[in-house]
């Protein structure tokens, strides 16, 4: 799994902007971060396997009061492939490797479903009923990173 930056203007993203799947999300993806500004590697993404696109990732942002938000999503014909549950994965690790004090967080919607099974599947820990801005009332998750283990 390989994450592709999503470049700032449609001309730099021209592969994605054929792309079937990317098609209804790329503009929006574009507009979202024009607005809030591109701080790499703080962006959205395409998720990439084995050489085909299978889904989209970004962060919500830039790091702000110590926390970074992660959205991520898989293309309808990978579902239930774990493809998600990877995706997120390679969401924490750039996080992790530019700022290991930030706090990595996720929303889901207020019930179980896959998104909250990829977010126990990575590490993430349910926090109760949060309020966004955009959503509403969601459910919050925040990483909690494993702790080493001693050994013998």
């Amino acid at each position: 799994m390989e994450l592709l930056p999503i470049r700032q203007t449609v001309e730099e993203n021209e592969v994605f902007a054929m792309h079937p799947d990317c098609q209804d999300n790329l503009l929006s993806t574009l507009n979202y971060f024009n607005k809030i500004g591109y701080h790499p590697p703080w962006i959205g993404y395409y998720a990439q396997k084995d050489g085909e696109l299978v889904g989209c990732a970004a962060y919500k942002g830039p790091p702000a009061a110590g926390k970074v938000e992660i959205a991520y999503g898989t293309f309808e014909r990978f579902r239930q492939q774990g493809v998600g549950t990877e995706i997120a994965k390679k969401l924490v690790e750039p996080a992790q490797a530019t700022d290991s004090s930030v706090q990595i967080t996720a929303c889901t919607l207020p019930e179980n479903n896959f998104s909250t099974k990829i977010l126990q599947k990575n590490g993430f820990r349910y926090l109760g009923t949060v309020y966004d801005e955009e959503d509403r009332k969601v459910w919050g998750w925040t990483y909690e990173p494993a702790s080493p283990t001693l050994s013998d």
